[in-house]
């Protein structure tokens, strides 16, 4: 008769000249190191039941910044000056909601009820109404599925993954469009908004090689792993990483920019829905806007200031010919990959004259932003279980920010309720409406601020479901094949 093998209890001790407090969390002692002669580390002291004076101790309490740690109390002044959870000072560029848009307190909505608590007679006017507005649109996007030879190397590496090689196909493309519309060249400064692991800046570096005076700013609110603009030693280009929501970037206060004068290029790779209307905002009205608040300043005061005609005429004619150079939009170009219209938000949203000449508001924008995640609806039998699986994997040290926009997407539609009054293709039909209907009030955005824009396939579905590219060139320098 066999017999179980017995199991043994391993003993932990506290290692010497380490603290002798047991963390239960992590069933281990504390790995701090102690002072002569204590037992415990400041931090434990007091939860070990010491008291200051048997500890021999000064008095530890918590941190009013952040209770997660405590500070020795005689040292709290010092420690609050240097602590993590401190707010940091603001860089110059930081202007509190620069490019949020106006906030118009008749237009703040009461709750809304999810689509599937609506009635049958509320939803069908809800579609008659994207229907309506939907038949003066062109629905037909031209495809402008691009390469580039940066990455023939990588894409034909067969070590990559599914994940990788789709990833690669996208990146390809919107470096094959940028090059299209003739913004890939020297002397440029690449704005990329959402940039993540910056991996699209990669790309475009990679592509101009050995081009004079390359400025790259990487756009991120958060923290970022595993970068990858950080591994650039180029003389010629530059990578500077802006964390900051782009509600608060001023592009005009970033030096380099004062003082190159460099032309933008505005780029971006699945730019989630509110962060596109900050960002086309951010380059189009408030960086000319400020531009010329800095431009014009200077002038008037030299003007002003000279006392003869003579030197008066010749500075009036070179102000006219610099104001020329200041009128022209200091933007070049703008290449955004866009992606999840449900997070769009009516505030920021850069179309809103184009809804009202629709006759359309708030409330039927914020439910045709919650009905644009329907245009991926039809892929749910397909894609739950394997989507379920990736969500379950990923986390900070494996996922670029990039990938949540690549499957199932849970929203409040309940597909189940609804398949009795529209049928998976119906809803898929009327989200890819919805999403064109949005995208279309940025376009004519676009081009009230000068600019020839226009949307367009970069990639297959099967590659991305977010598979529209959206471009606009300053109209005095647009290619012919850019309004296309």
């Amino acid at each position: 008769m066999a017999t179980s093998p017995r199991t043994t209890v391993e003993v932990q001790v506290p290692t010497e000249g380490r603290c002798g407090y047991f963390v239960e969390r992590k069933k281990r002692f504390c790995r701090m190191v102690t002072a002569a002669g204590r037992r415990f580390c400041g931090e434990h002291a007091g939860a070990a039941g010491m008291g200051a004076e048997e500890e021999n101790i000064r008095k530890r309490i918590l941190c009013p910044l952040d209770p997660k740690h405590t500070v020795y109390e005689d040292q709290l002044e010092k420690h609050l000056k240097k602590c993590n959870s401190r707010e940091k000072p603001k860089p110059d560029y930081f202007i509190q909601d620069i490019n949020a848009g106006l906030k118009d307190e008749t237009e703040i909505l009461d709750e809304l009820v999810p689509i599937s608590s609506l009635s049958e007679e509320q939803l069908e006017n809800l579609i008659k109404k994207l229907r309506k507005a939907s038949n003066s649109m062109n629905c037909t996007l031209k495809e402008q599925i691009m390469s580039h030879p940066a990455l023939h190397d990588v894409l034909n590496d067969p070590k990559n993954g599914d994940s990788a090689f789709k990833h690669l196909k996208q990146q390809a493309s919107i470096l094959g469009n940028i090059e299209r519309l003739n913004l890939l060249g020297p002397r440029r400064c690449f704005v990329e908004f959402g940039a993540g692991k910056g991996k699209l800046s990669h790309w475009v570096d990679i592509a101009l090689q050995e081009a004079e005076k390359v400025y790259f700013f990487l756009v991120e609110r958060v923290t970022t792993r595993f970068k990858v603009d950080g591994k650039h030693k180029k003389k010629n280009s530059v990578f500077e990483r802006l964390q900051i929501d782009i509600q608060h970037l001023c592009l005009s206060k970033i030096p380099v920019l004062i003082k190159e004068k460099l032309p933008v290029v505005g780029i971006g790779k699945h730019l989630c829905g509110v962060a596109t209307d900050l960002a086309l905002r951010c380059l189009v009205e408030t960086y000319p806007a400020k531009c010329k608040e800095i431009n014009e300043e200077p002038e008037a005061k030299r003007i002003k200031n000279d006392k003869t005609d003579a030197d008066n005429d010749t500075l009036v004619n070179e102000g006219s010919k610099k104001n020329e150079l200041d009128q022209r939009i200091p933007v070049a170009g703008i290449v955004i990959a866009l992606c999840c219209h449900h997070r769009c938000d009516w505030r920021h949203y850069v179309g809103k004259e184009f809804f009202k000449t629709l006759g359309l508001g708030p409330q039927e924008f914020n439910y045709f932003q919650r009905m644009s995640s329907w245009a991926t609806c039809g892929m749910r039998e397909t894609t739950m279980e394997t989507s379920e699986i990736n969500i379950k994997k990923r986390d900070d040290q494996a996922s670029d920010n990039e990938d949540e926009h690549e499957g199932f997407r849970k929203t409040d539609d309940n597909p189940e309720g609804l398949s009795r009054l529209l049928t998976v293709e119906e809803r898929k039909n009327i989200g890819h409406l919805c999403k064109l209907l949005i995208d279309q009030g940025r376009i004519q955005y676009l081009q009230q601020k000068g600019y020839n824009a226009s949307l367009q396939y970069y990639t297959d579905s099967f590659v991305s479901l977010e598979n529209v590219l959206l471009t606009a060139l300053p109209k005095q320098s647009s290619t012919p094949d850019s309004t296309t």
